[in-house]
C-alpha cells in the first residue's frame, strides 16, 4: 500500500480519535443555563407549583430567601444506562479504527495495537462516575405590577439546560421575549 495513502489515513484517524475524546469528556460538562420565564399564575401559586413539581423529581429545597421569593432546591442527576453503552461502544469503533491504521503502518506488530478496544470500557466507566452528581435548581419569583397583563408573575431559573426545557413543558412557563 501507498505510504503517502497511509500517512494521510494515519492522520485522518487520529483527528477522529481526538474528536472522540473531547465528545467522551464533554458527555458530562454541566451545561447551565439562567432563563427568565412568565407565568399567567400568581406568585404564590407559583411557587408551590414549583415546590411539587421538584419535590415530584427528587429535589429537595436547600435554602430558602422567604422575604425575596429565592428558593434553591438540589437533586442527584443520575447517569444514563444508554449513554455509558454508547459511549463504549462509539469508544470501540473508534480504538478499532486506530488500531487498524496503526496496524498497516507497523505490520511487524500489528496484532498488538488491535488491543486497544480492550480500552473501550473506560470511556462508559469515566462517563458513568462523573455523570452521577448533585445539581442546583435556583429559583428567584417577581410579580407583575400591571394587572391589566396576563401574566402575573416571572421566575428566575439557573439550572442545568434539560431541566429547564422539563420545566417548562410541565409547568406551561414561557420564556420572558426581550
Amino acid at each position: 500500500m501507498d505510504t503517502t495513502v497511509l500517512s494521510s489515513t494515519f492522520v485522518i484517524t487520529l483527528l477522529m480519535a481526538v474528536g472522540l475524546f473531547f465528545f467522551i469528556k464533554a458527555s458530562v460538562k454541566a451545561r447551565i443555563e439562567q432563563i427568565k420565564l412568565a407565568s399567567e399564575s400568581a406568585q404564590e401559586s407559583l411557587l408551590t407549583q414549583l415546590q411539587e413539581y421538584f419535590a415530584s423529581r427528587a429535589y429537595r429545597v436547600v435554602a430558602v430567601d422567604a422575604p425575596n421569593y429565592k428558593v434553591t432546591f438540589e437533586g442527584f442527576v443520575r447517569p444514563s444506562w444508554f449513554l455509558a453503552i454508547f459511549l463504549t461502544m462509539l469508544s470501540a469503533g473508534g480504538t478499532l479504527c486506530l488500531g487498524l491504521v496503526l496496524g498497516m503502518l507497523v505490520p511487524s506488530s500489528g496484532q498488538i495495537f488491535l488491543a486497544l478496544v480492550l480500552l473501550s470500557p473506560l470511556a462508559g466507566i469515566f462517563y458513568w462516575k462523573k455523570a452521577g452528581r448533585s445539581e442546583q435548581v435556583s429559583l428567584k419569583l417577581e410579580s407583575v405590577a400591571d394587572s391589566g397583563s396576563p401574566t402575573k408573575s416571572f421566575v428566575t431559573v439557573r439550572a442545568h439546560r434539560d431541566e429547564l426545557e422539563a420545566m417548562q413543558q410541565a409547568l406551561d412557563l414561557k420564556p420572558l421575549e426581550d
